[in-house]
Order: structure tokens, then C-alpha cells, then sequence
């Protein structure tokens, strides 16, 4: 594997070493001895979750707060995503900005993003299904968002606003700028 640091700090693009052959193929899809050596961050998953989407589904802008705060790595299995990941740490000099990158089944591409960013994605092939790890347990009384239309932040998402299928509970996300206080 090898991890490239994106424009925004502590998160990383994992790209997997794929062998393949008349078999199939095979890959180490994280080995945390090269996680820590390449990117300097420790870090212990404790929960794997997974979702199979439609195209057009939009999911995020999602994270949690305090102490269940959540750092992920996410994959596609199938299909192909744009995934979003919103620096949210106050004191970063990126606080605000994110980054978006294609992850695909054909790529074996990997996102770490780390605790103190907002997450999010939607799904521009027919289905997807979309994998992460997370190195701290859920907590619904923890869990927060931000409107994935946000102006301050401006994504562009890849697809038009009509085609995209998007939660009630998403629709109703507040705005970057109507939090006083996120992370430090």
C-alpha cells in the first residue's frame, strides 16, 4: 500500500497493491504497521460497516463529535462513488475546505479521513456498495452534519441537484456556519 497525503491535512489517499492473475486478484487492504509508517497516525479500528446505495444517493454530510469522535477508512466493493471528506477542525489551517475523489471497485482506491472531518458521498454508478472502517464506536447522541449543499462550502458533487436522492434526516443539516463550536 502506499498513503499520499491530500491538500488537507492528515488525510490520506490509500492505494492498494493489487496481484492479479487467471485467478482473480488479491490485495492487502490495510496493514497498520505501513498505515503508521506512512502516514505517522496510530490508529485501532474497532467497526466495520457497510451500505449498498442507488445511484444519485447522496449520504452526508456526516461525523460525530467530542469523545465518540470517528476516524474512517472508506472503499468501494462495488460500483463507484465520489467521496467527500470537510476538514471541521477549528485550528486547521484547511478548516472548511475538502477534498473529493472517485473510489471505485476498478481503483482499490482507499480514503483515511480522520477524526475532525465531516464525511459524505454519493453514488454516480448504477448501485454501489460502500465499505469503512471506523476507529471508534457509533453514538447516535454524538453524531452530527452539515447540509451537503452548504454554500460556505460549495462541493461540487459531480451530478445535478435533481438527481440526487437525499434523506429527510440529510435535507435538514444545518450549515457550516450555524455551528458555534465544532472540534478543536
Amino acid at each position: 500500500m502506499k498513503a499520499v497525503q491530500t491538500p488537507l491535512k492528515d488525510c490520506y489517499l490509500i492505494y492498494d497493491t493489487v496481484f492479479e492473475d487467471e485467478r482473480g486478484y488479491f490485495f492487502e487492504s490495510f496493514n497498520a504497521a505501513q498505515f503508521v509508517r506512512q502516514t505517522g497516525i496510530n490508529v485501532t479500528f474497532v467497526q466495520d460497516n457497510q451500505s449498498r446505495s442507488v445511484r444519485g444517493v447522496l449520504r452526508g454530510l456526516h461525523f460525530q463529535q467530542g469523545e465518540f469522535a470517528q476516524a474512517k477508512l472508506v472503499r468501494v466493493l462495488r460500483g463507484e462513488v465520489l467521496d467527500v471528506a470537510v476538514d471541521l477542525r477549528k485550528s486547521s489551517a484547511t478548516f472548511g475546505q475538502y477534498y473529493s475523489t472517485i473510489l471505485s471497485e476498478r481503483s482499490h482506491t482507499q480514503l483515511f479521513v480522520p477524526r475532525g472531518f465531516g464525511h459524505g458521498f454519493v453514488v454516480l454508478s448504477h448501485t454501489a456498495d460502500f465499505f469503512y472502517k471506523c476507529d471508534n464506536f457509533y453514538n447516535k447522541a454524538s453524531e452530527g452534519g452539515i447540509i451537503y449543499n452548504d454554500p460556505e462550502i460549495n462541493i461540487d458533487w459531480k451530478m445535478q441537484p435533481d438527481d440526487l436522492i437525499i434523506s429527510s434526516k440529510d435535507r435538514e443539516l444545518p450549515t457550516l456556519g450555524s455551528y458555534e463550536t465544532l472540534f478543536k
